[in-house]
């Protein structure tokens, strides 16, 4: 089930929040995060390709997700100041791109984590 997905990637990046702290570069929290979700024995996949198909060809544009995890639920890490409208739109695309209904868009530059958790659902996601 998806909540139960969702809630332990939180309960996972709030753990690698508390540890590391704001600060550090994404690329940290990434590996942190991946690291934690495997011990869990969650599917993790960093730095998928997101294909992109214009016009029914398949073109390597060099796009990746941050990390998908049971094949199911996308997460887009950053370390910002603060989460611009182009982030969420970030995910929203590789979102669509990859057909998946559910992301998660984790900004680990706050004081409090769940100040920078943003679940989002893809409208255009197809069964």
């Amino acid at each position: 089930m998806i909540n139960n997905l969702t809630s332990s990637v939180i309960e996972s990046a709030i753990k690698v929040h508390k540890i590391l702290g704001p600060g550090l570069l994404e690329s940290s929290y990434k590996e942190c995060l991946a690291y934690e979700l495997n011990k869990k024995g969650l599917q993790v996949e960093k730095e998928k390709p997101v294909p992109l198909i214009f016009e029914e060809v398949k073109l390597e544009c060099g796009y990746r997700l941050d990390l998908l995890i049971n094949n199911e639920l996308i997460l887009e890490l950053k370390s910002v100041d603060a989460v611009a409208d182009i982030h969420i739109a970030q995910t929203l695309t590789y979102m669509k791109l990859m057909n998946k209904k559910y992301g998660l868009l984790i900004n680990f530059n706050v004081t409090l984590l769940k100040d920078g958790i943003r679940r989002l659902i893809n409208k255009y996601y197809q069964e």
